[in-house]
């Protein structure tokens, strides 16, 4: 099998940011009917997906978060898009500014299994010392791919909460909740 390289991956400026909704929209859905927990319930639409995303695009202006996308030339199936996103979510409390969050880290299903994800999360964790935090978070779904992600790339769980959130289909699944201090 011929290895596919990884796509780029690209920092979006607010004006970036708001024409890419539509392809954000699309991984977006997609990921959410391969069955991720990441807080939508099914039916979820390629429209309720947009507005999530709109709905960003003021702390995307004010930098409070930075989102990364990882564009496809082509995919294996012959297709164009984003095959994967990543953001960052800056504290902006004075008391803080040494953390940041790690948040909707998206691989799309036709371009998993390749390294992808490890390298949006490592874009992410990069950018967050180069703006000067120290201690990283985020939360995942227990026993997840992105589970297994966040354990073998050097974060620290620090507690599971069982029945934390819904899956897609509504049923409830158990959290793990990772930190990463950078030096």
């Amino acid at each position: 099998m011929e290895k596919v390289p990884l796509p780029t991956i690209t920092r979006l400026t607010a004006d970036d940011f708001r024409s890419r909704i539509p392809s954000l929209a699309d991984l977006l859905a997609d990921v959410v009917a391969g069955g991720s927990s990441l807080g939508f319930l099914a039916p979820f639409d390629r429209n309720a997906a947009a507005a999530w995303w709109a709905a960003l695009e003021p702390a995307v202006a004010n930098g409070n978060l930075a989102v990364w996308i990882a564009e496809n030339t082509q995919d294996t199936n012959g297709g164009t898009g984003i095959a994967g996103t990543v953001s960052l979510a800056l504290e902006p409390k004075p008391n803080g500014r040494h953390r940041a969050e790690v948040v909707k880290l998206m691989v799309h299903r036709d371009a998993r299994g390749r390294g992808l994800g490890q390298a949006l999360l490592t874009t992410a964790e990069q950018a967050a010392a180069r703006a000067g935090a120290t201690l990283l978070l985020l939360d995942t779904e227990a026993d997840s791919a992105a589970d297994h992600l966040y354990r073998t790339t050097g974060w620290t769980r620090y507690g599971t909460v069982p029945q934390y959130a819904a899956g897609p289909t509504g049923s409830l699944r158990d959290c793990n909740f990772y930190y990463k201090q950078l030096s």
